[in-house]
């Protein structure tokens, strides 16, 4: 298990983790049911979240191939990473200033993948289950169990981030 306080921009590290995946349809679910003092489907906490939406799983395969999506996306979401008492979030590309503050008041860290090389991460993946919002089909909440996934930090729990080097 990673101690998030620990890591610097720049970093490259190989996560064995729990990361559950949810992109822009999952976040607003979850905004929603906090708002309304519902009890959520994932018990986030400790855990990174993943922008990304795996492909159909192949025979024979764990996961079907899983790129990072543009996280910029997310960034209206921020005031919820707190609430699930997540250690970070995985995704590409830069994010604005209030998901840097918010990194740093609530020793969160950014990570980026690499963009297109969804084939190359999936094979890091050792176990895959569908947990919630099955609705929402590749948007839907997935439990991943990596090794050796490979990320860059790209903002740190003191707030400096890579986009701004």
């Amino acid at each position: 298990m990673i101690d998030v306080t620990k890591l610097h921009v720049g970093d490259v590290i190989y996560l064995d983790e729990i990361v559950y995946t949810a992109r822009d349809a999952a976040h607003l679910r979850l905004s929603k049911m906090l708002e309304n003092g519902e009890k959520l489907p994932v018990n986030f906490e400790g855990s990174f979240i993943y922008y990304a939406g795996p492909t159909p799983t192949k025979p024979g395969k764990i996961a079907g191939s899983i790129g990072p999506t543009t996280s910029a996306r997310m960034d209206k979401f921020i005031s919820l990473m707190p609430k699930l008492k997540i250690k970070g979030m995985i995704g590409k590309g830069p994010r604005n200033e209030d998901v840097v503050k918010a990194c740093k008041e609530n020793k969160l860290v950014y990570l980026i993948a690499t963009g297109g090389a969804g084939a190359l991460l999936s094979k890091k993946i050792i176990s895959c289950e569908e947990i919630a919002f099955q609705d929402l089909g590749c948007e839907s909440i997935k439990r991943l169990e990596v090794k050796n996934f490979p990320v860059i930090v790209a903002i740190d729990t003191e707030g400096n981030d890579i986009f701004k080097r």
